[in-house]
């Protein structure tokens, strides 16, 4: 009788349903690469496979792939997603109808909105859509926006100034979509940048920017996937940092076609109906409304924008804190900053946080008589309606992932990277980078693809990282779950930013690929160089050199066809 260990001392046997999937559900604390992990997943995949036949087969990415093709060809998100998640459904059931709405309503929907985690961030949505609408319906959006104006010269100097702030605010991706959002709206109106561009700027400097950022939710998220026995988590990430090609590219690029002038694809068409006058770009406004003043307010101020971002951004900085222990006698990261925003929950520090600048943003603009109190009252749900259009892709996406989880796709992509990856060392980097990709993108969490991948790829090496090839391979890791979360139209971080900067969602899909995808060629190739000369101060430059060189063809084939 097959029987496996893990966890515990005490022998499984895996021909038990139960038992099966708990060792696979234990799959990233116990992957090895020795022959009797091998022989009890088979034994445990077996057992798995006669309740649900396409578990952890090719099938299992059939519910994504559906859903973003359909998306991006029909260009309607909520019945592309929702068919996505039917027919994961479909799948696990094995067509059976019961079975079928079972796993749709009850596994997919209410467990997956019924998740604490999700609750904190579609509250931090709510609340953070009502202090915008406080903001605007005090004029200080306006007066924001003319005050820009005066300051900022030009739509490049607008772009650029965007993009500083995304990398300032780098401390969380939700937080730096929707907060850069909200101020530089005004701004990209202004100088008639389109949503898609600033939808874009948005996106690339939030997890881009946070995968490289020590001090960030995402490094605590990378470190929490590695075992301490092992090595450090936080050590590996900060060694990592140098070789995440794609995060470095990609803030490159920004600038680039910032200071350039560069628009191509999709975007092109979008900037140039921005500068004659749309900046939504088709029908924009019917899929995310802007939330606009009925009567722009004669009292409003820069400040009335600026005090209650200030605010915002230090209570929801000493929230994440509070929910990591800082404050907390008997903590482990008790007064400990690093440590507590390592162990902070982003849940529920940015709900403390924005409930606090929403508390902040009431009191302050009653006491500069600038709004009454029942017209701060009536923002509220002004602002929930606003968020409504990304609350509502956000569920779909996570009850997406579930349905994606449930036919065991991770599993899937994890071992072929497993049993594939030693036969290729040089090229490992940038088979995990590609593999990164697919799998984030088809998922929509990078988070998700961290935990899978990379205990995979310590595995391949030991658990070691002395060796300088497995850096390189882990960082490839973390930049192909960024860059498969920032392609993909059903990765929260995408929907955040398509919210932040109120943009059709498939506009902001279809514009950003082009882009994305520019970088993600570049660093492929920086990967496979990376993994022959295995030194970051040859790689890195080359790899800035031919990113530059890559945009300056494009410009040339760009003016070339204009000509």
């Amino acid at each position: 009788m097959p029987f496996a260990t893990f966890a515990t001392d005490e022998a499984v046997d895996l021909t038990d349903s139960a038992a099966a999937s708990e060792f696979i559900d234990s799959y990233s604390d116990n992957v090895s690469n020795d022959a009797k992990f091998t022989e009890d997943l088979n034994k445990a995949l077996e057992t798995k496979r006669k309740d649900v036949k396409p578990y952890a087969t090719i099938w299992s990415l059939l519910p994504p792939i559906i859903a973003i093709v359909l998306a991006l060809i029909t260009k309607e998100v909520y019945s592309s997603l929702f068919i996505g998640i039917l027919s994961g459904a479909l799948l696990y059931a094995n067509f059976s109808f019961t079975g079928t709405i079972d796993h749709l309503f009850v596994d997919g929907f209410i467990t997956s909105i019924a998740d604490s985690y999700n609750i904190g961030i579609l509250l931090f949505l709510v609340i953070l859509g009502a202090i915008v609408s406080l903001m605007n319906k005090s004029g200080g959006s306006a007066a924001f926006g003319r005050w820009a104006q005066t300051h900022i010269k030009s739509r490049v100097g607008a772009q650029l100034a965007t993009i500083l702030l995304g990398v300032l605010i780098f401390v969380d991706d939700y937080f730096n979509c929707l907060t850069v959002g909200s101020v530089m709206r005004p701004v990209s109106d202004k100088f008639k940048i389109s949503r898609s561009k600033l939808s874009y700027l948005i996106d690339a400097t939030a997890a881009p920017i946070c995968i490289i950022a020590p001090v960030s939710s995402w490094a605590a998220a990378v470190a929490g996937f590695v075992s301490e026995e092992q090595i450090g988590g936080f050590e590996l990430f900060i060694r990592a940092i140098p070789y995440n090609f794609y995060a470095i590219l990609t803030i490159i690029m920004m600038v680039a076609i910032a200071l350039l002038r560069l628009d191509y694809g999709p975007m092109k068409k979008h900037e140039i109906n921005a500068e004659n006058g749309d900046i939504f770009s088709e029908a924009g406004r019917d899929m995310i409304k802007e939330v606009t003043e009925k009567e722009e307010n004669s009292k409003g101020i820069v400040w009335d924008l600026v005090a209650p971002v200030a605010v915002l951004i230090v209570l929801c900085i000493l929230g994440l804190i509070y929910s990591g222990g800082f404050f907390t006698p008997d903590a482990d990261a008790y007064h400990n900053f690093i440590d507590a925003f390592s162990s902070a929950d982003a849940s529920v520090g940015l709900v403390l946080g924005s409930f606090g600048g929403l508390i902040f943003s009431v009191i302050y603009f009653m006491a500069r008589r600038v709004l009454k109190f029942k017209e701060c009252m009536e923002s509220i749900p002004e602002g929930f309606k606003a968020m409504v259009p990304a609350i509502m892709i956000l569920c779909c996406a996570w009850t997406l992932k579930t349905m994606t989880d449930s036919l065991g796709a991770k599993i899937f992509i994890a071992e072929f990277v497993r049993t594939s990856a030693s036969a290729f060392i040089p090229l490992l980097p940038a088979i995990v980078f590609l593999i990164g990709v697919g799998l984030s993108f088809a998922t929509g969490t990078s988070w998700g693809t961290f935990g899978i991948l990379i205990p995979i790829v310590l595995a391949v090496f030991g658990g070691s990282i002395d060796n300088e090839i497995a850096i390189i391979a882990i960082s490839a890791c973390m930049a192909g779950a960024v860059c498969g979360d920032h392609c993909s139209p059903i990765s929260d971080t995408t929907i955040m930013a398509s919210a932040g900067a109120q943009c059709n969602h498939i506009n902001h899909v279809s514009t950003q690929l082009p882009y994305a995808l520019t970088v993600a060629g570049v660093s492929f190739v920086a990967y496979i160089i990376a993994g022959f000369v295995k030194n970051v101060w040859i790689c890195l430059p080359i790899a800035m050199v031919l990113m530059l060189a890559t945009l300056f063809v494009i410009k040339a084939f760009v003016s070339k066809k204009q000509a």
